[in-house]
């Protein structure tokens, strides 16, 4: 597998979820078009643009430009940027301005942001009038790869992450890669976890190529579409197959369980990104899958090695505060892993390795285990 010696043409990725299906339009300058498509798709629309403060220093305008030039009016709806937003008073906010822009049921709200702006705007449009459309504008790599991909949105309660949501599919994902050229170098590397995640659940081919080219990637080269639509045609073939996580699209939270109790013990702050909780995730479950005698430890320390390379935290210590409480406490950890939305029979439902490019879903792993892989853990620290 290698990457293409320059930029290509756009990449379209189609996501075939039937007479729901969508594309997910992938290259660098494709925001201006977005107008041009929006208008083609739904003739006549109205829309209501949903972003936080620091997306729309830089995009907003651009955004209401396209819209603007293919006739198609619209309003703002500007949340403070940050996990924090994601919550009832988030969606409260969010639902009561799009009603007071008379966004109907076959009008469009428009996510334009990271994870936080798109899994918030489009739960508040499945639930606005019972549900109205919405397109994604993936403005971080964590959103291009992941979050605007698939359908799920939600927000967070005090005692977990994403435990309140929707299955609800965009009808378009617009996913500019030179809008990534303004991320700071943190949240490049957070969303770079699921990138790398999507190798190390199944496609070895794709993790080493991801190891030879990850300097590609983070530069703006020609690797980062070609890294940023494999990832697509990952996340889009596994939700066709398993749209409502039913079976294997559970895959996809490789690391996800450890991380989201690691965000949550941190008070979903930014302390910790989403993504860099990821990689944290994916090294213990690869570590647990090796404790178990699942995976070999040097494919353990493979994984490890490539995500520390490009500069993520790998282990419990690396993440601020760590002796605080919550953090450096293995049934705190435990407990909130309970919470997590992925328990069956109050176990959680656990992403293990049997090698790199190779995971499985373990829905019977009992929590004593668990508890005594992460007090081992903390013992090292």
């Amino acid at each position: 597998m290698t990457a293409p010696l320059k930029h290509s043409a756009d990449i379209t990725v189609d996501v075939a979820l039937g007479d729901r299906a969508y594309d997910i339009v992938i290259g660098r300058d494709v925001l201006p078009s977005l107008g041009a498509r929006v208008a083609a798709l739904r003739p006549g629309v109205r829309t209501a643009i949903v972003t936080d403060r620091t997306v729309a220093k830089r995009w907003l305008e651009p955004t209401e430009s396209s819209l603007a030039a293919a006739g198609i009016p619209t309003s703002r709806v500007i949340v403070e940027e940050g996990e924090g937003s994601k919550s009832y008073s988030g969606l409260e906010k969010v639902s009561e301005a799009l009603i007071a822009a008379k966004i109907e049921r076959n009008d469009l709200v428009i996510a334009l942001g990271g994870g936080v702006v798109g899994d918030l705007a489009g739960f508040a449009a499945s639930i606005l009038r019972r549900g109205v459309d919405f397109v994604q504008v993936p403005t971080s790599l964590l959103a291009q790869v992941d979050s605007s991909v698939g359908g799920k949105t939600g927000i967070n309660s005090p005692q977990g992450k994403n435990l309140l949501g929707a299955f609800h599919q965009p009808v378009l994902v617009i996913a500019d890669t030179s809008v990534l050229d303004t991320l700071s170098p943190r949240q490049f590397r957070a969303g770079y976890a699921e990138v790398a995640k999507y190798g190390a659940l199944g496609d070895e081919a794709f993790f080493a190529w991801l190891e030879a080219n990850h300097a590609d990637i983070f530069s703006g080269g020609a690797a980062r579409e070609h890294a940023i639509a494999t990832s697509c045609r990952a996340k889009a073939a596994i939700v066709s197959r398993d749209e409502r996580e039913t079976g294997e699209r559970a895959l996809l939270n490789l690391g996800h369980t450890f991380g989201h109790a690691l965000e949550a013990a941190t008070g979903f702050s930014d302390r910790l990104f989403h993504g860099e909780g990821v990689s944290v995730g994916m090294v213990l479950a690869a570590e647990f899958s090796a404790k178990l005698g699942m995976i070999s430890e040097q494919d353990a320390a493979r994984i490890e090695r490539h995500l520390a390379s490009v500069g993520l935290p790998t282990h419990l210590q690396d993440i601020a505060g760590f002796a605080q409480e919550g953090l450096a406490d293995a049934d705190a950890l435990l407990a909130l892993m309970a919470q997590d939305k992925k328990v069956k029979r109050g176990k959680p439902t656990f992403i293990l390795l049997e090698a790199v490019g190779r995971a499985v879903i373990a829905n019977d792993v009992e929590p004593s285990l668990v508890r005594d892989f992460l007090k081992a853990k903390l013992a090292k620290a």
